[in-house]
């Protein structure tokens, strides 16, 4: 069987274009159907195919020109040109401009279907071709996937053997672990690597729009819909679509992705014919899923069919191992392209291991970035990670975590300290309360000052002041109207 081997025939015959698409379709090829250059091209627009039938006289067109078009647009197309007028000039230059064969009507089935297997086999080997720097490096990849703590050697060696398969996998694992990265590192460890990768953040589009994102829409199927759209599910047909957020997507469209994954099947919003495709399905999620299905806001049915593989991605402070070598990698990722060489300190160092990073790897990206900034020398100390605690590490021991055998003394110190102040300043504010604050900066002061500094060190750069700030760029510009 041919199965996904999709074929166009076009030919403005109808009887033709009948009989050979039912004696091709019993074969297991795919066929659609076409009677002008211009609705070919409609075709090709929208629809990926191994192969054309194209007769060299169309009532629009001329078959010829047609092929150099339908080449540069699919390059891998196997085209066989048809023609009740044969010539040999005709036909060198037919296979002058791309095409595979050049067979003259009224042609043996039986031939034509011998030349199409040949065409099909010959795209393969071409398709083959050209993805083989992609398969060496599928067996090589060096993905960015850094640590060798033993869960990360496990977890590594766990996603190559999944990846050899087709087996929907679900990532698990809080925000900023690296979910995408090991939904990455499934595809290209996979046989799937030549071809597509698509994302998608389900969380991060409007529910009206989630089916037409996946599936596709044809013109004029709603408001808007000006021209035929790809789904997602096309584009990474014999690749691999990563969904992530999963359990943001809504209820009703649960059921048309539960469908898809069990038949390859899918219709455009608009459009009532089926289409097939070949699709790796990876999912990802910070929720509790079961939990979600418990209450009602996920199918139990799409959670069992998602759930092929599990892999579980562990949260930074649970490989400690890993936190100085991630680092590492992000000092030499940020310093590529400039001359200034920059380290950690090492109290920045032993305050690093001793943080719990609640966001993950991303925050100790993020950090790490803060640092190179505002570092003033070749080490990053400890106020460049973290400024708005001071110079001090005095001055931050509520917030930054300090080495494990000093933290008991620390939290005792702290109590008393605390109670001692709190007494002073009761006292303070009984006698004149005036006096006590009159030394203290109001908190906008403080944050005004905050914003300034950062600038500074930014030269300016909104967007990069904004991303350390840790707040949008509009609220930013907001504040600094704020605070003119």
């Amino acid at each position: 069987m041919n199965v996904h081997q999709r074929v166009l025939i076009l030919d403005d015959e109808e009887d033709l274009r009948s009989i050979l698409a039912q004696r091709l379709g019993r074969r297991g090829y795919e066929i659609m159907e076409a009677a002008t250059a211009q609705e070919g091209m409609a075709l090709l627009r929208e629809t990926i195919f191994e192969a054309v039938l194209l007769d060299i006289r169309l009532p629009d067109g001329d078959g010829l020109q047609l092929l150099q078009a339908m080449k540069k647009r699919q390059p891998d197309l196997q085209v066989i040109m048809l023609t009740g007028h044969g010539t040999l000039e005709s036909a060198i230059e037919a296979m002058k401009a791309g095409a595979y064969d050049y067979l003259t009507k009224p042609c043996n089935l039986s031939e034509l279907e011998i030349t199409l297997q040949k065409a099909l086999e010959q795209r393969k080997l071409l398709v083959e071709n050209t993805g083989l720097r992609q398969v060496v490096h599928r067996q090589n990849a060096q993905l960015p996937i850094i640590g060798d703590s033993e869960k990360m050697r496990s977890l590594k060696e766990m996603t190559r053997k999944i990846a050899q398969t087709d087996t929907p996998v679900l990532l698990q694992g809080e925000s900023g672990t690296g979910k995408e990265l090991f939904a990455r590192a499934l595809h290209v460890w996979s046989p799937r690597s030549s071809q597509a990768y698509i994302p998608l953040n389900a969380g991060a589009v409007h529910e009206t729009l989630m089916e037409s994102e996946l599936f596709g829409h044809e013109k004029g199927a709603f408001t808007g819909a000006n021209a035929v759209k790809l789904g997602l599910v096309e584009m990474a047909d014999q690749g691999t679509l990563f969904l992530d957020e999963i359990g943001e997507m809504p209820l009703n469209l649960q059921v048309k992705l539960l469908r898809f994954m069990e038949t390859g099947e899918f219709r455009r919003v608009g459009d009532n014919r089926l289409r097939r495709v070949n699709v790796r399905i990876v999912t990802a999620t910070n929720r509790n899923l079961p939990e979600e299905v418990e209450a009602g806001r996920f199918r139990k049915d799409l959670y069992y069919r998602l759930t092929g593989m599990v892999l579980h991605i562990p949260p930074l402070r649970e490989r400690k191992g890993d936190i100085l070598q991630l680092a590492e990698h992000f000092l030499r990722t940020g310093q590529r392209g400039h001359s200034r060489t920059i380290h950690l300190a090492p109290e920045t160092q032993e305050a690093l291991l001793a943080y719990d990073f609640p966001g993950n790897v991303r925050e100790l990206a993020h950090l790490i970035e803060r640092g190179m900034i505002l570092a003033e020398g070749p080490l990053i100390r400890i106020r460049d990670l973290w400024p708005e605690h001071g110079e001090g590490r005095g001055s931050i021991q509520t917030e930054l975590p300090l080495p494990d055998e000093e933290r008991a003394a620390e939290m005792d110190e702290k109590a008393i300290k605390t109670e001692r102040q709190g007494e002073q300043a009761e006292q303070a504010e009984q006698e004149n309360q005036g006096d006590v604050l009159a030394g203290y900066l109001t908190l906008a002061e403080i944050e005004k000052d905050y914003i300034l500094a950062t600038m500074k060190k930014v030269d300016g750069n909104k967007a990069r002041a904004a991303r350390l700030l840790g707040i949008s760029v509009r609220n930013l510009y907001r504040k600094m109207e704020e605070y003119s």
